[in-house]
């Protein structure tokens, strides 16, 4: 693939409590993937069993209650980027009989953006990303005039 064509990519790990994924998440990400602005580039969905046992499915594994919910999604993946190893560093994390979505995701929308930097000569020196959480608690905390700041 042409690095031209490529967006940054993110790995995302969003916890549940208890170890039955519902399909909500799905049409939201399958939105943000019809409209362009990001690819799935792996899934997978790691759980803690109440006796302490870790479990992994694939994408591919979800069976016929999920699999409507990621209809269109399942069609991008690569695959091969989230592994048993990922699985293995999420575990410690869980409490027993929670689970966890690992989504590796492409973000397409900045690909015009960073082919104009290259061309201008411009090289990413640093990233940070800001939780949602931490935005939503300098707005309230900073009021309406914040709004327009960030």
């Amino acid at each position: 693939m042409d690095t031209s064509e490529a967006g940054p990519i993110d790995v995302v790990v969003l916890k549940f409590p208890g170890n039955r994924f519902k399909g909500e998440i799905g049409p939201a990400l399958r939105d943000l993937v019809v409209r362009d602005l990001v690819r799935i580039v792996d899934l997978i969905f790691v759980y803690k069993d109440a006796d302490g046992s870790v479990g992994v499915v694939e994408l591919a594994g979800l069976g016929p209650d999920l699999e409507p919910s990621f209809v269109g999604i399942s069609g991008q993946l690569e695959g091969g980027m989230l592994d048993a190893e990922d699985a293995e560093e999420i575990a410690p994390t869980l409490e027993p009989g929670t689970s966890a979505a690992v989504l590796a995701v492409e973000n397409r929308w900045l690909i015009p953006f960073i082919a104009a930097v290259r061309r201008a000569d411009g090289e990413l020196v640093d990233q940070a990303r800001v939780p949602s959480e931490v935005v939503a608690e300098f707005r309230d905390a900073a009021g309406p005039a914040a709004l327009g700041s960030l």
